[in-house]
């Protein structure tokens, strides 16, 4: 996405027929804009909220914060302005953490951002007690939303700080979606990260493994027996993290999904 707010390609409202969309967003630089011109013209209640909604993604804003969801595990997860868009390759963690996760499990979703993923996973297990925190106000915001159809509760604070400490070894699954982006390469990142979603939920430290270190450091203290702690990481990272859960007390293993480009570290507290 390159084109400015005066841009000769963006509409006015006299020109807003679904080919003229296309052609906006294309000269813009939107790889997928038929499919983003379908999404913003099915989203519009009129022509003035559709040039306002393509101006906006013109602009640079991704395409979930114009529409004001996204979608995430077959789910529409509320995207307030600002907060972390949650992404496909996620969707291999949720599976992770759904697949051997039993009826009624206790699930806390850390660093939840908008709680797509405590939502999914509340969608695909039945019966969840679902608790959610992050740092970001904003996000907090959003995830209420999200998770309130489950009966989920979210906190905000710095990780473990503000959940019930009645939680502590009781939890079954534990979700950390902690950014791990090193700080040198945030700037690196396209421009609908960097400039529109917090760096909070982006900025890992020096080599993208601060927060996790943390996580792992306390997560023994909360997880149940045979109670799990997953969350994503790239490739390059595995082996530091790996040793960051062993460092934990945790038993560690990695798993990865090449279509989808995502790798996904386990850690089991022993029974």
């Amino acid at each position: 996405m390159s084109a400015s707010p005066s841009s000769p390609a963006s509409p006015s409202l006299s020109s807003l027929t679904p080919a003229a969309v296309v052609t906006t967003l294309r000269a813009a630089g939107c790889v997928f804009a038929e499919d983003e011109a379908e999404l913003l013209i099915s989203a519009a209640h009129d022509p003035a909220e559709l040039a306002a909604m393509v101006e906006r993604r013109v602009i640079g804003l991704p395409l979930e914060h114009v529409l004001g969801w996204a979608e995430f595990c077959g789910l529409r997860i509320a995207v307030d302005a600002g907060v972390f868009v949650p992404r496909r390759r996620t969707e291999f963690l949720v599976r992770q953490a759904a697949e051997p996760a039993d009826p009624g499990a206790v699930v806390v979703d850390l660093c939840c951002g908008s709680g797509a993923l405590g939502a999914a996973l509340g969608a695909a297990v039945e019966d969840v007690e679902l608790y959610a925190a992050d740092i970001d106000p904003a996000a907090v915001r959003c995830a209420r939303r999200n998770i309130a159809g489950i009966g989920g509760e979210v906190y905000e604070g710095d990780l473990y700080a503000p959940l019930p400490v009645a939680l502590r070894g009781r939890v079954d699954v534990l979700l950390a979606n902690v950014p791990y982006v090193p700080t040198e390469e945030v700037g690196l990142l396209p421009p609908e990260a960097r400039i529109h979603e917090a760096r909070v939920a982006l900025d890992g430290g020096a080599d993208g493994l601060d927060v996790l270190r943390r996580v792992t450091a306390d997560a023994a203290r909360w997880l149940a027996p045979g109670g799990r702690l997953l969350f994503e990481t790239s490739e390059r990272q595995v082996p530091y993290a790996l040793e960051a859960v062993a460092d934990g007390g945790l038993v560690p293993r990695s798993v990865s999904d090449d279509e989808l480009y995502a790798t996904v570290i386990i850690g089991t507290r022993q029974a």
